[in-house]
């Protein structure tokens, strides 16, 4: 490349990147120009890689202009790339401009789970007559959620049909607890009589989930244990607890039962709160509603936790928290409670807050 050519390729080289820069309407854009004007295969890269070849005189006159190109080509590149990175800010910040003007949108409220909030009514009710919460593990033994509740080796609880065991090796006694019975004898174990305490939680069995089943649902278990306690004090206590979460009008009746851990056993029903014993769908026209199982705490259950049954007796009652509000809020569908649907929850905003 002779020294007329090179300098005319500069010049040339000049023209076409200020041009390239100006045309240039995004940084994306002035980056691919600047590689096009000043990168290695660009012409003004040819001219420098040719020097070499040229004489002493036109060398210094040649590469004096390449660099004087390069400077200029460098201060547009720097000016237009400012302007463009300016333009870039301005419209991110009309793109997340905010009229003041506007009013606010006020967030969706949130509520509590139907669940949720029946559980804090009972135990409101039962801790305001003196009764502490316990809890205890999801994952039970034998001992506790079958032998110590009186529950016999034959008894059909206590088959693969209904109860979840949990393959951990060396303790064929683990299972995930069928019942929040289990509780009962945890609270004995602690404390030497009288015993007061109620125990909500998570309970699990082999079910299929359908309207009225779940292999995951919730109880509430009662326990109340003391010198001279009575089937009385059952029936009073549970009349207390109908009439605080139903109303004032509300009536129980017993049925006896049979439950291992307790003797004699009962079923407890309720007066139809919706028509008020006259019947109708809720109540399947009876005017009563099923609505937990109940009893003494049989002499075993006693003597299994150290008590003496000829001193102490006592009376415990469980009962379903999907059922109890099932029928509270008239919920036809027990999976409602875990789909999460947002338009079956939104009934309950403000509901017990």
């Amino acid at each position: 490349m002779d020294p007329r050519e090179a300098l005319r390729t500069l010049d040339e080289a000049l023209a076409r990147g200020l041009e390239a820069f100006a045309r240039a309407t995004t940084l994306e854009e002035l980056e691919a120009a600047q590689v096009e004007v000043l990168g290695r295969r660009s012409p003004w890269a040819g001219v420098q890689r040719s020097l070499g070849a040229l004489p002493a005189e036109d060398r210094r006159v040649v590469g004096r202009r390449a660099n004087q190109v390069k400077e200029e080509l460098e201060a547009a590149l720097v000016a237009r790339r400012a302007e463009l990175e300016r333009a870039a800010e301005a419209a991110l910040l009309e793109r997340d401009r905010i009229d003041v003007t506007l009013p606010g949108r006020r967030p969706r409220p949130g509520g509590l789970h139907p669940l949720t909030i029946v559980e804090q009514e009972i135990v409101d009710v039962f801790t305001r007559m003196g009764y502490r919460v316990v809890e205890g593990p999801l994952v039970e033994t034998d001992w506790y959620n079958f032998t110590a509740l009186n529950i016999p080796p034959d008894h059909p609880a206590r088959t693969e049909k209904d109860t979840i065991f949990l393959d951990v090796p060396g303790h064929p006694e683990l299972l995930l607890r069928t019942e929040t019975s289990a509780m009962q004898i945890r609270a004995m174990e602690r404390q030497p009589p009288p015993v007061y305490v109620i125990a909500p939680g998570r309970v699990f069995r082999q079910d299929t989930p359908d309207a009225t089943h779940s292999p995951v649902f919730h109880q509430v278990e009662g326990l109340a244990v003391d010198e001279g306690i009575s089937f009385s004090d059952l029936k009073g206590t549970l009349l207390a607890f109908a009439k605080a979460l139903f109303g004032e009008e509300t009536r129980v009746r017993m049925n006896p039962d049979y439950f291992p851990f307790v003797e004699p056993g009962a079923e407890l029903e309720v007066s139809c709160f919706l028509c008020r014993g006259a019947g109708c769908r809720t109540c399947k026209g009876t005017g009563w509603i099923e609505m937990l199982g109940c009893g003494m705490v049989h002499p075993n259950v006693l003597r299994n936790v150290g008590y003496d049954p000829e001193r102490y007796t006592g009376f415990a009652f469980g009962m379903g928290l999907e059922r109890v509000t099932m029928v509270r809020y008239g919920i036809p569908d027990l999976r409602l409670f875990y789909e999460g649907d947002v338009r079956f929850l939104e009934r309950f905003t403000g509901v017990g807050a």
